[in-house]
């Protein structure tokens, strides 16, 4: 039986009000901005392989497109004429040229994310290029270094968040030792038909805009039965004295998010085909703007086989929560001739993405109920075990004094400071916990190869988290990007970008043009990735080694939390 809950029954009190408001807007701002050409309906469509080629020479178009998602209809940046861009295959040891044309109103770009190339191809306007104008067209062209599961997407004018993303799998030069029968891209993403300006707007005007399940009294009861009534309310207070909401998840949830696997939604049920034993390889990727999914396939183990596009060690696992933009590549080996229920759920559990893999089409399996939600701790905020729990009257969570060197003040950018940040790569994260199921996490990941370069750091750079959720401000170390002077590194050398998350919530971080080497114990076999997820309240650290000279973009992958702040420029020289 069809289990799916429609986004749809999240919306009601006070959420209809605002929603009639601004989606009205939104719409005719969209239309605005990208004139209406020939309309597709999304909900069907299937990006297409552009298969490695001779010449290894590629022609991408960027042009206005129709398109209806779940009843909704808006005009979007499609390249080659779908959503998602269609699914690019190249071959590691080649040089792949890549023509690109705009045929929107507006500027564009695309850059290839997690590919390693020269600093002038990254495809970043204002830093490695000047962007691709209305009626213009741009030949990237760099050789191709590197193997596995990668994907592009615009750094312009907000069009990832509408549409303007894909897939990218390069075959290694030579024949991984895995096989497989099946390989199937499984590109998860976040939609809504209002325009990704006024999300941004409504966000800055009301942090928790669109944050409906806050705590209530019927919550208060049943915290009440589990930890006592005394210890509940402490608990409350404790938030309250922050002015934050322990269920501040994630700022933009399914109240006006629909969620797509491969551009379906989960009504329309994306479907791969296998027959019983074989061995299928599902590459994940979260194209998404600001959502984290927790994935299970019920009835299969999946063997985490690559991360970021990097070979590890497999390891065997239930679940995984995928971050914005990384990606992973798992093998299954379905043995039944039944459906299985591909079941993508958000981190805050206010919705799913979902697909099938089915031995026939049409085959559907039950849907899992989704999980409780999560509610943040004082661990998310930095705060040591011991004072979990604890009377925080009378202690000043707002005196502007650093308590270390390289902690910033409190300001009108900072609104915590992580007082005791701890390792948290060994912890599956928020709301996956003692679940049941064997859940992924960092301290797993060993790369299957050893690191080429062995040299330890000369220096570290150290950086804070920072934010304001009440004024929806983001930045490194207090500073949004705008007031924030480039970091500057050396050609050649190693160094240690040591990260703290002074803030409640997870952030992709990631580093164009160069490989993030993740110290999670493993030494040499430290698995190498391109966006880095630190926990809230944690510290980790990552080995860089700047071969590429450039202006690099350095930024949290949130889409809105880079605009607003939480950017930086690395320039290697």
């Amino acid at each position: 039986m069809d289990q799916t809950m429609p986004n749809s029954s999240l919306r009601h009190g006070r959420g209809i009000a605002r929603r009639q408001f601004i989606t009205g807007a939104s719409a005719l701002a969209a239309m605005a901005t990208l004139p209406a050409t020939p309309h597709a309906q999304a909900d069907t469509l299937s990006a297409p392989i552009i298969p490695p080629n001779p010449q290894q020479v590629y022609d991408l178009t960027i042009s206005p497109m129709g398109c209806t998602i779940a009843g909704k209809t808006q005009t979007i940046p499609a390249m080659n004429g779908s959503m998602p861009g269609p699914t690019l295959r190249w071959r590691e040891g080649e040089t792949v040229t890549l023509n690109v044309h705009n045929h929107l109103a507006e500027d564009t770009s695309i850059h290839w994310h997690g590919i390693r190339c020269p600093a002038d191809m990254d495809g970043v306007p204002g830093l490695s290029f000047g962007g691709i104008a209305p009626g213009q067209s741009f030949t990237y062209r760099f050789p191709v270094k590197q193997s596995g599961t990668y994907w592009y997407h615009s750094h312009s004018n907000m069009q990832e968040a509408r549409g303007l993303y894909g897939a990218i799998i390069i075959d290694p030069r030579t024949p991984p030792a895995t096989a497989w029968e099946r390989d199937y891209v499984i590109l998860l993403s976040d939609w809504s038909d209002v325009a990704p300006h006024d999300i941004m707007n409504n966000l800055k005007f009301q942090d928790d805009y669109y944050n409906f399940r806050q705590r209530t009294a019927v919550s208060l009861v049943h915290d009440a039965k589990r930890d006592g009534l005394g210890a509940a309310i402490k608990n409350r207070l404790q938030w309250a004295g922050m002015n934050m909401s322990a269920t501040d998840i994630s700022d933009v949830t399914g109240i006006i998010y629909t969620y797509l696997m491969n551009g379906c939604t989960p009504d329309t049920n994306w479907t791969g085909l296998f027959r019983p034993n074989e061995r299928v390889r599902l590459r994940f990727i979260n194209a998404s703007s600001m959502t984290f999914y927790d994935i299970r396939i019920p009835g299969l183990q999946m063997d985490v086989v690559q991360a970021d596009g990097n070979d590890i060690e497999p390891v065997r696992v239930d679940e995984f929560r995928i971050g914005v933009a990384e990606t992973y590549d798992c093998i299954v080996q379905p043995t039944d001739s039944r459906a299985y229920t591909i079941f993508a759920q958000t981190e805050d559990r206010t919705g799913f993405a979902r697909g099938t893999l089915a031995p026939v089409q049409g085959m559907r399996a039950a849907i899992p109920p989704m999980d409780p939600r999560p509610v943040r701790t004082m661990l998310d905020m930095g705060m040591p075990s011991t004072m979990q729990g604890m009377d925080m009257k009378g202690m000043d969570m707002s005196a502007p004094r650093p308590l270390a060197a390289h902690t910033p003040p409190l300001n009108v950018e900072n609104q915590n400071i992580a007082r005791m940040p701890t390792d948290r790569l060994a912890d599956p994260g928020d709301g996956l916990r003692d679940n049941g199921r064997r859940v992924l996490t960092y301290a797993e990941l060993r790369a299957l190869h050893p690191v080429a370069d062995t040299r330890p750091p000369s220096r570290e750079i150290t950086l804070h988290l920072t934010g304001n959720m009440e004024r929806y401000i983001w930045g490194f170390d207090g500073k949004k990007f705008s007031e924030a002077e480039p970091i500057p590194l050396r050609l050649g050398e190693r160094v240690r970008f040591t990260l703290i998350n002074d803030t409640m919530m997870e952030h992709p971080i990631h580093l164009h043009g160069f490989w993030s080497e993740l110290e999670n114990g493993q030494g040499a076999y430290n698995p190498v990735k391109h966006t880095i997820i630190v926990q809230p309240g944690s510290k980790l650290s990552y080995l860089v080694s700047a071969d590429t000279p450039g202006l690099w973009a350095y930024h949290c992958h949130l889409l809105y939390h880079m605009d607003l702040g939480m950017f930086r420029t690395v320039v290697v020289s």
